[in-house]
């Protein structure tokens, strides 16, 4: 004990007298382990504390309050109330203590063996002893953070205090600046004021020492290490601000001074914080500044350029609005809600009779977002404004005039979700039902696009709110969209017009299937007319006129594009089983058309139809009803057709339509969209029906079963064509499926896939063999059966691509690469073992080119097959992790190769850092650098290319090492903004462009340069090109000029 004493005096003399500070930890450790204790700890500085001079008494104390901010857990009740005492009375003591003694209380007010009252008998010490804005930024942290935690812990004990403690903390914050101290005030000022905390007669008080910081202008120095924004300090003074209704009477004239100045942050601070106040506010508060707030908001709103600005003064006038708008209506009072709408209405209401001026907008931007506040300020406004607007539409006869009024029209009969109107309640616009649907009506038969896109926009608001448009008016409607549809050639209509279709069919089914979709019908199958008139007069009239050829073309492009538009349209509208049932077999007829050959439907046309059905096939994920339909009627419709066209084509040698691989890869997200979302039951037995279709020839699920007895669809051929080709329909069909089907024989099907890929020679049918393989394989169970599966693959595999002489190498190689894939995605522990396959062939004369493109494969998103839409295990990151274990080994492939090699290894490079996401490629550019820009001087236009799009936007926020290499980078980019390749040349301009945002300083003397390289290129002979050339280079000649940036 003797010792341990001598042990503690010596340390208290060291830390005293020595000034080792060092000497706190080691006390603080002996008391935590009980070699001391805090008792002896006081006893041994007996002298220090005592000490008349007052730098020995403060580092006293600075050791007691360094040990207790380590050891307050460790105090009895007993121990903290002496302490407490001791500490209260040293802040009487001289100013060089105080800061320590602060210290001391802070880790005291932790201790969650506080004894009673002492909450309240530290702070009346501090408030009373110490004044906080005369100390140091830390002590004042102390201060508040003190103030922080006893609020949290004793509440009860403060509020005790009553307003007194209100005037406590309003002295110790008074002109406090640094910000990090702000929040810590601010937050001090919110829990007073959310807490219920007594304010007394201190209210304004209160709210000066805070108010005094709005708007709040604050820009945090560069590299700040406590990452304060004004975004933080904004928020957290406008929950002071707006959190009791008591500072009403001396915010709102403050924000009403605000709104006069002339910095644009300010103004949106102020309106934000205006519109905060509707939250927290009543009317009673509002009502005497309403005229002022309107005053200012339009004011704001009228004249401002800023949209930033115009948003936040919309929010505040819906907020205001939304707030009037909960006051109860009494007889002896009269509603301000009301009062104040008649204000705005008064201002902007006459403003939308003249369509031509330009404050025709500003206004009807205020009433809508005072309309959209509420369903009482929606029923006033619209009440005072659709008839008057509705009244100026039919008085105008000009299409500009129309189209402005009935888009100011638009704004108000599309509610918002705060307009809509209660339960059992029926919309304002009710009573305006007639005369709406006529104008939308008038307007669709008008010349003007741009009045016909304004329409449908009203349509579809009005027809998804109840009762607006009676069943007459929706087969009206109907009939308006069907003939825009077959009439109307405008781009912009037609997209429009499709959109309202199908927003309205998914509301009104059946008006859709008695009207719409019999005429679209009769207008796609016109070809099988058209095609046998077109066919008869080719026979009769030989030797027509050049002209007459001329105008038959014509004429069948134009009837290409109706039928384009009717099977575009046919599928935005079926969204309801019902529909679907009418509009899928339109669908395909047209296919079936096609493969007999009794119309002119050209392999674009049939493309689009497959598209269309992939859009209704995609409601399955929706409407499970659609998926069944799918299952059992489309999809064996579509194998069989696809199956006959096949045959047909093998056996007579002619070319079909559904033979061609443009169709077959347009079938093949149809099927597989329709598969993905089947459930369980469904699902097994299309996997079922599938398998034994491609494996023993089993069509009797197919439709219209006139097949051959013997259909082998998977068995090699010497060109791999006919039905071998639907092989992307059984992958389709097949990898598609939920993970939790088991595919029936699958070994069988593998093994004939494998087969398949190895001796065809037709691209297509071997590449897409090898891609349902790879499906397959990735959806597999870990597992001996895998493994077996894996290890005869990679054997194969590895057979060809030794064989430098054999024919299959190519088709090797493809298999290599999707299984490799497939278990990339999977984390498969065999997947290094694959791409350092893939690696080793960016060396080979045959396939390097192939090799280096198929790490885009491995690293982009797959449309078709082993992707998250197909249920395929796709684990998170694999992209960073496969680019973690693998950067070096391409580096170091790339330093090892032979110089006409390297380009495999920079397009391999670029593919994969192209695929990365944004935050990877800038931690990892600086060390990939020099070999990016490598790729830029290699000639190869797709290395060029890829490398270019994905430095753009890194550009954006350049690394420091790209700072460093700035000569370099500039030298290829503009050599390659002459480049003969126009994709190429875009993308070069854009990183040009980009490198405009670099700092004046390090940019300034390329900017001759870059004006001559870019002066080029605004005589290129591609507009694309033009148009960049012209944008980068306006900042290029802004770039160190006055008023630049």
């Amino acid at each position: 004990m003797a010792a341990d004493n001598s042990l503690l005096l010596g340390l208290v003399e060291e830390f005293v007298s020595g000034q080792v500070d060092s000497k706190a930890t080691e006390t603080a450790s002996g008391v935590k382990t009980g070699q001391f204790t805090i008792l002896q700890l006081v006893e041994a500085l007996g002298l220090s504390l005592t000490s008349s001079q007052p730098h020995t008494r403060a580092r006293g104390v600075q050791l007691l309050s360094q040990v207790l901010q380590e050891c307050y857990s460790c105090l009895s009740e007993r121990e903290v109330e002496v302490l407490i005492a001791f500490y209260e009375n040293r802040l009487k003591d001289h100013y060089v203590i105080t800061p320590h003694v602060l210290q001391g209380l802070k880790a005291l007010t932790k201790c969650s063996v506080l004894p009673p009252g002492s909450a309240v008998s530290i702070l009346r010490s501090i408030f009373q002893d110490v004044h906080v804005q005369s100390l140091m930024l830390a002590e004042r942290s102390c201060v508040y953070n003190i103030l922080i935690s006893l609020m949290e812990s004793r509440e009860e004990e403060l509020k005790g205090l009553g307003a007194d403690f209100t005037f406590g903390f309003v002295q110790s914050v008074d002109g406090e600046r640094d910000p990090r101290n702000l929040l810590l005030a601010f937050q001090v000022a919110r829990n007073i004021i959310h807490r219920g905390y007594d304010l007394g007669k201190f209210v304004e008080e209160l709210f000066e020492v805070t108010s005094c910081y709005f708007p709040i202008d604050f820009s945090p120095p560069p590299n700040d290490p406590h990452g304060i924004t004004q975004e933080d300090l904004i928020l957290s003074l406008r929950n002071v601000l707006t959190g009791t209704s008591r500072f009403a009477e001396f915010l709102l004239p403050l924000i009403i001074e605000k709104l006069d100045s002339d910095v644009q942050s300010a103004k949106v601070d102020s309106l934000q914080t205006l519109a905060a106040c509707g939250l927290t506010y009543s009317h009673k508060e509002l009502a005497e500044f309403l005229p002022g707030l309107w005053s200012s908001i339009r004011r704001e709103v009228f004249q401002t350029a800023s949209e930033r600005v115009e948003s936040a003064g919309l929010s505040a006038l819906g907020a205001l609005t939304s707030c009037l708008s909960r006051s109860v209506l009494s007889s002896d009072s009269e509603d301000s809600l009301q009062v104040f709408l008649n204000l705005v209405l008064k201002d902007c209401q006459h403003h939308l009779c003249e369509p031509d001026l330009k404050l025709v907008w500003p206004s009807t931007k205020l009433l809508q977002a005072a309309a959209g506040a509420s369903y009482r300020a929606s029923l006033i406004v619209s009440t005072a404004v659709i008839p008057a607007l509705l009244e100026q539409y039919n008085n105008r006869t000009q299409c500009a005039q129309r189209r402005t009024l009935l888009e100011v029209l638009q704004g108000f009969v599309q509610p918002t979700p705060l307009s809509r109107p209660p339960d059992g309640v029926e919309s304002v616009l009710v009573a305006f039902q007639q005369s709406l649907c006529s104008v939308v009506f008038s307007a669709l038969v008008e010349s003007s696009a741009g009045l016909q896109v304004t329409a449908t926009r009203v349509l579809t608001a009005l027809g998804q709110q109840p009762g607006l448009l009676a069943q007459t008016d929706v087969e009206k409607a109907v009939d308006h969209l069907t003939r825009l549809i077959l009439e109307e050639e405008d781009t912009q209509v037609s997209l429009a017009v499709v959109e309202c279709s199908g927003s309205l069919a998914h509301l009104h089914p059946k008006a859709f299937i008695s009207r719409m979709i019999p005429r679209l019908k009769e207008e796609i199958l016109s070809g099988e007319t058209q095609f046998a008139h077109t066919h008869t007069h080719t026979h009769k009239h030989t030797q027509c006129s050049l002209t007459d050829n001329l105008g038959l073309l014509s004429s069948t492009e134009s009837n290409a594009a109706v039928r384009l538009r009717c099977v575009t349209a046919v599928a935005s509208v079926s969204s309801q089983l019902s529909v679907v049932e009418e509009s899928t077999p339109v669908l395909l007829q047209v296919l079936a058309s096609a493969h007999t050959g009794s119309c002119s439907f050209s392999v674009e046309e049939v493309s689009a139809v497959c598209i269309s059905l992939q859009r209704i096939a995609a409601h399955a994920r929706d409407t499970e009803e659609i998926g069944r339909f799918f299952h059992s009627n489309i999809i064996p419709r579509l194998l069989g057709l696809a199956l006959q066209a096949e045959l047909q084509s093998r056996d007579s040698g002619h070319s079909n339509p559904l033979t061609d691989e443009a169709v077959l890869s347009a079938l093949v997200p149809v099927i597989s969209t329709a598969c993905a979302a089947l459930q369980s039951e469904s699902a097994s037995r299309m996997a079922a029906q599938a398998v034994s279709l491609f494996l023993d020839g089993d069509v009797s699920f197919l439709p219209e079963n006139a097949f051959p007895s013997q259909i082998q669809l998977l068995q090699s051929q010497a060109e791999c064509r006919g039905p071998s080709q639907l092989v992307c329909l059984l992958m389709a069909c097949v990898c598609s499926l939920p993970r939790s089907v088991d595919i029936p024989e699958i070994d069988r099907l593998l093994v004939q896939l494998e087969d398949l890929i190895c001796s065809c020679s037709h691209q297509f049918c071997y590449t897409f063999a090898a891609k349902c393989f790879a499906g397959l394989v990735n959806k597999r169970p870990a597992g001996e059966a895998l493994d077996a599966v894996l290890e005869r693959v990679l054997k194969r595999i590895s057979v060809e691509l030794e064989n430098g002489s054999s024919s299959q190498r190519t088709q090797a190689f493809t298999l290599l690469l999707w299984v490799a894939k497939a278990l990339l995605l999977r984390y498969h522990p065999l997947s290094t073992a694959l791409t350092d396959k893939l690696f080793a062939l960016l060396s080979d004369p045959e396939l390097g080119s192939q090799a280096a493109d198929g790490f885009c494969v491995l690293m982009s998103d797959s449309p078709d097959v082993l992707n998250r839409g197909c249920h395929a295990d796709v684990r998170i990151m694999y992209r960073q992790r496969f680019f973690a274990e693998n950067s070096s080994k391409l580096v170091e492939g790339f330093n090892s190769a032979e110089q006409e090699k390297k380009s495999c290894y920079l397009k391999a490079l670029s593919h994969i850092v192209n695929n990365l996401p944004r935050e990877v490629q800038l931690t990892e550019l600086p060390a990939l650098l020099p070999l990016l820009l490598e790729a830029l001087s290699c000639p190869d236009r797709e290395v060029q290319f890829s490398t270019l799009s994905c430095m753009q936007p890194v550009l954006l926020e350049p690394p420091e090492a790209l700072k460093n290499q700035l000569e370099a980078l500039f030298s290829r980019m503009l050599a390659l903004t002459t480049s003969p390749h126009m994709k190429v040349r875009i993308a070069s301009i854009r990183c040009v462009h980009a490198l405009s945002r670099l700092p004046e300083h390090v940019i300034l003397p390329f900017r001759a340069r870059v004006l001559k390289a870019l002066g080029v290129c605004l005589d290129d002979r591609k507009r694309l090109v033009r148009n960049e050339a012209v944008a980068a280079r306006g900042q290029w000649f802004l770039l160190g000029s006055p008023g630049g940036r």
